[in-house]
Parts: structure tokens; sequence; C-alpha cells
């Protein structure tokens, strides 16, 4: 098992890499103790069934080492960065590289069209179409503590030696059903980096409340805004700094005073007093003071919509039905959410544009219409023209 330490041997291996078709990329991270993920280690494996051509890459024993030879390969239009549930490594390097590997294949998702169910796992993939077994056991590793074990690196490195099979499967079977497009629209999102923006202004939007008041939100955004200012600057996690629970109490009790925050009960100790105190008073007055115009507005618009029960359900049943007929994940064409809008009239909704349209949309719209029924027949459910 080859571990990188040096930018010469990373730039080695990338170099190689440009030559191939794809890449199967996974990292190993901690984020327990930070507001970004700390980067422990970085698994890569070329084309192939030679364990020769995996690599470990550690930025943790090679503390000097620079990893642009990486991100150059991670620009490279020729070569496929293949990853399984791609989100938190993407936002890793976009964080720390500030770029987004392109182009990119997810294998969860694409395991979802190719009919391998919901968010399936990978040690599931590894089981089905490798047909191997995983180890387990250095699962809850602390990947920042070295030495690592051979354990450790062999469990690690199997996170991108199976993925070479599974990606080549998956691939195949996307092309030989015409699904390619589809995966591809997927990765629209992954590969924006507004997907992994978090923007203090807009972190009240997150927070769990039941109170709809303009003024009672105003406090929970300027609350949120300063949480989420101060664990970036120091790099902690916001939960460590007060939790929403605790949010949402100090917007309902409004403390003007140090004296006030000391009677909170769901309140941190080390957030009442010092600048996390003082942050939390300044944010309460900001909320307080906040002019009428300037008030945040709660998104009604679930609770405008008229939603019709009996066509919901209906659109339910020919969900189910084109599952069956595709092989594909349900919730990758449809949320719950998207048919109760569909039922009230919405249009624009995720669920009736792109590949889902072809799958779903257009029946869908057709049976809003009336123009289809739905009927039953040999145990499978079926459109009828009207």
């Amino acid at each position: 098992m080859k571990t990188i330490t040096t930018t010469d041997e990373l730039s080695e291996f990338c170099k190689r890499a440009q030559d191939v078709d794809y890449v199967t990329v996974d990292t190993e991270f901690l984020r327990e103790r930070s507001y970004y993920s700390k980067l422990c280690l970085i698994q890569l494996a070329l084309p192939g069934r030679n364990d020769d051509d995996a690599v470990l890459v550690d930025p943790i024993e090679g503390a000097s080492m620079s990893l642009e030879p990486l991100y150059d390969l991670f620009r490279a239009p020729s070569v496929v960065k293949v990853f399984h549930a791609a989100r938190q490594d993407l936002e890793i390097f976009h964080v720390d590289g500030g770029l987004i590997p392109a182009p990119l294949f997810d294998t969860q998702v694409a395991a979802m069209v190719c009919g391998f169910g919901e968010q399936v796992g990978y040690e599931t993939l590894v089981r089905r179409i490798p047909k191997q077994s995983l180890d387990k056991t250095s699962r809850f590793t602390d990947w920042s503590r070295r030495p690592l074990t051979n354990a450790q690196k062999k469990y690690a490195l199997a996170d991108v030696t199976h993925l070479r099979q599974i990606y080549e499967h998956l691939s195949a079977k996307l092309s030989e059903t015409g699904r390619d497009k589809w995966v591809a629209e997927e990765m629209e999102v992954l590969k924006n980096p507004e997907t992994y923006i978090t923007r203090p202004e807009e972190a009240w939007l997150r927070v769990k409340t039941r109170n709809v008041s303009g003024k009672f939100l105003a406090i929970v955004r300027e609350l949120a805004r300063f949480r989420e200012e101060y664990a970036q600057a120091r790099n902690v996690p916001r939960n460590r700094v007060f939790k929403d629970d605790a949010l949402v109490e100090l917007a309902s009790t409004k403390p003007g005073s140090h004296k006030d925050l000391s009677r909170a009960r769901l309140l941190l100790r080390e957030a009442r007093r010092g600048d996390i105190a003082d942050g939390i008073l300044k944010a309460v007055a900001a909320g307080v003071a906040c002019a009428d115009k300037d008030l945040p507005k709660p998104d009604r618009t679930r609770d405008k919509l008229q939603v019709n029960p009996a066509l919901a359900d209906l659109l339910r049943v020919l969900l189910k039905a084109k599952t069956e007929e595709y092989g594909v994940a349900s919730k990758l064409i449809a949320t719950a959410a998207e048919l109760d809008a569909i039922s009230a009239g919405e249009r624009d909704v995720p669920a009736l544009g792109g590949w889902r349209h072809d799958v779903f949309g257009e029946d869908a719209l057709r049976l809003c219409n009336g123009d289809v029924a739905l009927a039953a027949k040999n145990g499978t459910i079926r459109t009828v023209d009207l």
C-alpha cells in the first residue's frame, strides 16, 4: 500500500492518471470539532484490478506537500472523477482548493437511476456488484491520528478499489439504457458552487420553529447570523456556539443583559460570557429594533397550496407504477411535497422537468388534466387514455 507524502510523488501519480479514462476518489475527514471538515486522507485508484494502482495521499504526514498536482488532475477534462456520495468530499475540495472536480460521476446517484434503491450505501454496492465484503472494524477511526495502521490503510483503500468495478458496471448499464444523460443532469447540482456555500444571512432558514411572527423571526435571523459568522471565523461547529433549541429560547425571552442570559435554561455555560454572550445580546437587540419593512417573511407557499388529496393519492400511485416500470428510486423522481404541489396546480416543480418529465411528469400532467386514468391489470398499474 503506497502512501504519498511529497509533492513530487503526488505529481508523478497524477501525471499517470492524466492518461486514463477515470480515477476513483474518496476522502477521510473529521468534522466533529470544527466548522469546516479537516482533510485527513485522500484515496485514489486508477482503472484495473491491480492494488498497486491505488494510493493514499496523506496531507497530515505530508504537511508540506502541495495538492496542486491533484487539483490539476481534478481539472483535466478527459478524466472522469468518480466518487460515491460525493457531496461532503466535494465541499472539502471546494473550500480547500477552490474547485469542484469535473467531469464528475457519483455512483450513489447512478445506482438510484439504475434501480438499486434510495440512497444506496457503498457497502451494499460492493456486496452486489464486485460481490465482496468490507472489513468495517476501522469505520469509526480518528483519521487525524498518526501513524495509521495497516488495517486502517486497507479499509481506506477499499473505498476506491471496489469503486472501480462499481463505476464500470453502472456506467455500462447507463449507456445501455440511455440514462447516462439522466445522471449528467443530476451532477449539475453537485457541480454548482452554490451547493457548498453557507451564507450567514440565510442561516435562519434552517432553524425550525412554529412561531412565524415577523419580530420573532427577525431575532432568530440575527442570532443565526451571529452564530454562523462566529463559527466560520473560529472554525468551530455551530452547535458549540449554541444549539438551535437555545437559539429559539433566546428569541422568545429576548435577553437584554448578561443577567438575563444567566437565566437561559438551554444556553451552554461558555455562551453566557465573553464574546459569545456579547454577540447574543447584540443580535437580540438588532432583531428587536428591526424595522417592520425589513422583517423576514416565512415561506407560506405550502400553507397556501390548495392540495387535492384524492389527486395527490393518484399521483402517488402513478409514481409507484413509474418507479417499478423504469426501476428508478421514487425519491429521485419526485418527493411527497412535489406531488402535493402538482395536485394543487403548481407546475414549476422539478418532477415535471428534464428527464423526470419523460419518465413521470408528462403522464402526471395528463392525469391532472383528466386525459388519462389509472387501471390495474395483471398486477400492474397502467395509464388508459380517456
